[in-house]
């Protein structure tokens, strides 16, 4: 973490917020749909590969499901970061001028509010059930995907970015756990990489200043620059220290393993007997 945040962060953010090649050639990413998002998303991908999946996730040709163990937290965490979101996007303009700041808070929230509704009405058709942690990631989407261009798109093509990014994050989720067989157990690579890339590529989609392919050359730039960085980063750790902890602190649970204590009383006996 604080290698790649220290060095390869500020060095690919240079490339649009420092006045780098990207953008003079007219790259444009508001807030970090691309610069913040997606780069942790392709570091993400790296850390994926290389420390492979929980124990008994991947049992023959089945998957199985480890869900979380409490979702009104959760519920609770993505409120939080909704609200943090118009600091995130909202302080982005960089001024306390009203009328860009609140355009660009009702977008952001708009795009959330849509990501909301579409990742309910596809986890509703794809899986028989309306699926609260994809409702969840649908909100996280429809933030990732506005924050590229919270301040050049319409209030309507805000709504838009939304809805796509909450048909995507449901369709990714699934695809990268079940058919590519990634543990990602928090859905980061479908929320900040896919939705990343969408928001980026909206950007020129929707803006009449911008450009598609100026936007898709930034996307396929850092991606393959922060990929390969955070597998490097990732195969020293996992040669000095290594990634992974030992399969019995996997099993008893990380609480234990590293604070010495239970998140919940004798969870481990319940699930051991």
């Amino acid at each position: 973490t604080v290698v790649f945040v220290g060095l390869v962060y500020p060095w690919v953010g240079s490339w649009k917020w420092g006045g780098g090649w990207l953008d003079q050639m007219g790259f444009y990413d508001f807030a970090g749909s691309t610069l913040v998002h997606s780069v942790g998303g392709w570091a993400a991908l790296a850390g994926v590969l290389l420390l492979g999946p929980r124990l008994g996730k991947y049992d023959g040709n089945g998957v199985r499901a480890i869900p979380g163990s409490n979702m009104p937290l959760a519920t609770i965490g993505v409120f939080l970061l909704w609200l943090g979101w118009f600091g995130f996007n909202g302080g982005s303009v960089l001024s306390a001028d009203p009328g860009p700041v609140s355009f660009t808070l009702v977008t952001t929230c708009l795009a959330a509010a849509a990501g909301v509704v579409a990742a309910f009405f596809t986890s509703q058709i794809v899986q028989k059930k309306p699926d609260l942690s994809m409702v969840l990631n649908g909100a996280l989407a429809g933030l990732v995907g506005i924050t590229a261009g919270a301040d050049s798109v319409s209030v309507m093509s805000s709504i838009i970015i939304g809805l796509v990014a909450g048909v995507l994050v449901v369709l990714a989720v699934i695809t990268i756990d079940s058919k590519l067989k990634l543990d990602d157990p928090v859905g980061a690579l479908s929320v900040h990489l896919v939705c990343g890339i969408w928001g980026t590529l909206a950007v020129g989609i929707f803006s009449p200043d911008h450009s598609v392919v100026t936007q898709l050359i930034g996307i396929v730039a850092y991606g393959v620059v922060t990929f390969v960085s955070a597998l490097v980063i990732f195969s020293v750790v996992k040669a000095v220290m290594g990634l992974r902890v030992s399969t019995e602190e996997e099993l008893k649970g990380l609480d234990l393993g590293e604070h010495g204590m239970e998140a919940y009383a004798g969870f481990q006996i319940l699930t051991t007997d």
